[in-house]
């Protein structure tokens, strides 16, 4: 099966799905409009459909001509939801609904994922297993992917599904068309942290009268960017981002608050790295607020797991890739990526991988171009048949080899 040509033929029909879903974003684990148009997108290929209870979700399966209840299955999945952000890119099929966008490229994987499923499809009596396609709302911290395991996702082609396998497009940071992956953690967890500083206002003339929480917050803040500086191995980094200050009012300079706040982003590559950053965190904050008279809250907020990647999965996508598509088309990603991703909560539960898929603009620099989540953000729908040609040459070969292996063991069982 040329699966290549074959997306390719569908360049046209997947260029004007993307389109349509692009002018329609929808947010978090409620996406009516999108699960209608998967649905329908779905509706002539013959599939076991079904759809989510506690979101919005789509879940296909597609029985492979070799499957008799006991063939291996393997899972696909495409995030379709969108960002709270104004668009401004100038498209023509620019969003249509205000405040909202597919800053992120989600309606690229949704597009990619339905062309894997059409290919797939037309060659389901070849087909040594079982697809499931997995269409999973609110990964933009919603955390969908866990609303769909806990509701049967990975067990939805009988037999729990051998392994899983997910795409994700890159507006910059690699070369359009180049796919990038690596085995361990890939993607880093994110946790946020809510921080509130209570002190004594007053006149900002006489401070020693009072209990300033903005000096106290400021020397947090810097005392954050040192702790994890200094108390982490450089291998096993943290990175805090600190996303809002809140604190006062900008037309009384001359009145000091009582309370003032901050909330930070926080990135780790392990779970030891997680917890220690979270026990020291508190002890620090705590400890400056009482040498300077203060208190302060501090809420911890844990977010997506680490994005661990299996390194029989991830070299199985790089053979295939090479193999397929060419060896110009697949490089071992460098570093990690400080993003995080729900499909964590998928890995977590069996073997996959997930990779990058460069899609810059022809003919705009991937290095400068705007990123993922910029208003700007902008994707090739070029693009759009190697993704699909892709998904679908992953499950295609990963049944063939699971299936293989199965009937190695029995013969060798049948030996003994």
């Amino acid at each position: 099966m040329d699966t290549l040509t074959a997306a390719q033929a569908l360049a046209q029909e997947l260029t004007d799905l993307r389109h349509d879903l692009h002018r329609h974003p929808e947010i978090g684990l409620d996406l009516p409009v999108t699960q209608a148009r998967i649905l329908a997108e779905l509706e002539d290929l013959g599939l076991e459909t079904t759809v989510g209870t506690d979101c919005t979700s789509v879940v296909a399966v597609l029985r492979g001509g070799a499957s008799t209840g006991t063939a291996p299955a393997v899972l696909l999945r495409a995030d379709m939801d969108g960002l709270n952000v104004q668009e401004d890119t100038g498209l023509p099929w620019q969003s249509e609904v205000p405040g909202a966008m597919h800053g992120c490229g989600h309606d690229m994987h949704v597009t990619m994922l339905v062309g894997a499923a059409r290919i797939l499809a037309a060659h389901r009596d070849e087909l040594a297993g079982d697809v499931v396609f997995m269409f999973q709302p609110g990964e933009e911290g919603y955390d969908g992917a866990a609303v769909m395991v806990r509701e049967g996702v990975l067990d939805a082609a009988g037999p729990r599904v051998s392994s899983a396998f997910a795409l994700h497009v890159m507006a910059a940071g690699q070369p359009q068309s180049l796919v990038q992956a690596r085995s361990g953690a890939m993607l880093a967890a994110a946790d946020g942290l809510q921080v509130t500083v209570n002190g004594k206002g007053g006149h900002s003339s006489a401070p020693y009268r009072g209990v300033d929480p903005i000096t106290v917050t400021a020397e947090m803040i810097l005392a954050m960017q040192a702790f994890v500086t200094r108390r982490f191995d450089v291998f096993d980094p943290v990175v805090v981002g600190i996303g809002a200050v809140q604190s006062g009012n900008l037309a009384s300079p001359n009145a000091m608050p009582d309370v003032a706040k901050f909330s930070a982003s926080v990135r780790f590559w392990s779970e030891e790295a997680r917890e220690r950053f979270h026990t020291g965190a508190q002890n620090l904050l705590e400890s400056i607020a009482q040498a300077h008279g203060a208190t302060v809250d501090v809420e911890h907020h844990t977010g997506y797991p680490v994005t661990i990647t299996d390194p029989f999965e991830v070299q199985f996508v790089a053979d295939t890739i090479a193999s397929a598509f060419g060896e110009e088309r697949y490089q071992v990603m460098p570093t990690p990526l400080a993003g995080s991703e729900d499909f964590s909560r998928v890995l977590n539960e069996v073997p996959g991988s997930f990779a990058c898929i460069g899609a810059t603009p022809a003919g705009v620099d991937w290095n400068t171009a705007p990123n993922n989540h910029s208003p700007y953000a902008q994707y090739d729908d070029d693009v759009l048949p190697l993704g699909a040609a892709v998904y679908a040459e992953v499950a295609w070969r990963r049944l063939a080899a699971l299936t293989e292996a199965s009937s190695l063991q029995d013969a060798v069982a049948s030996n003994r």
